[in-house]
């Protein structure tokens, strides 16, 4: 999204992920056009299950609205090692400071390490991450290098 998008107006609201929302975000991951192209392959049969969200901390940011919330974006964090495993904004919803509403949320829950795909590295640094090294190919399930960036967190 252009970099002319207006913000949210109606209240966001970011909670924990629940098991029905398991679809919804296997959709806006599948979706995303942050995986067109070259990346493609990394969702292709993609899914987020019940199991996942009951393994990760995840958290949805929802957008108040005539059906009751819509999801916007989340992020799913793996615990131990400490990274970041998806922080996606629905295509429609970006430039509207939803990532930054995650990213914030985030790093008021716990230190984060994020692993990204290349064209992120821009929103990563905007929003204080620093590059921290590089996360390399596993294939098949990852197929290319990724910059790692972590977040300078104030001490308490």
């Amino acid at each position: 999204m252009s970099s002319r998008a207006s913000p949210i107006s109606r209240p966001v609201t970011i909670r924990r992920t629940i098991a029905r929302d398991a679809k919804r975000l296997t959709r806006l991951v599948r979706g995303s056009g942050a995986y067109e192209g070259k990346y493609a392959a990394a969702v292709e049969g993609y899914g987020i299950g019940p199991d996942h969200i009951e393994a990760h901390h995840a958290f949805v940011a929802v957008g108040a609205d005539e059906h009751g919330g819509r999801v916007l974006g989340f992020h799913s964090p793996v615990l131990v090692p400490p990274e970041l495993d998806l922080l996606i904004v629905a295509d429609e919803a970006q430039g509207r400071g939803i990532g930054r509403l995650l990213v914030a949320y985030m790093q008021s829950e716990a230190r984060a390490k994020v692993v990204s795909r290349p064209p992120a590295e821009d929103f990563y640094h905007r929003v204080g991450a620093v590059p921290t090294g590089t996360a390399f190919a596993s294939p098949p399930a990852v197929p290319r290098d990724r910059p790692e960036f972590g977040f300078r967190l104030p001490s308490a």
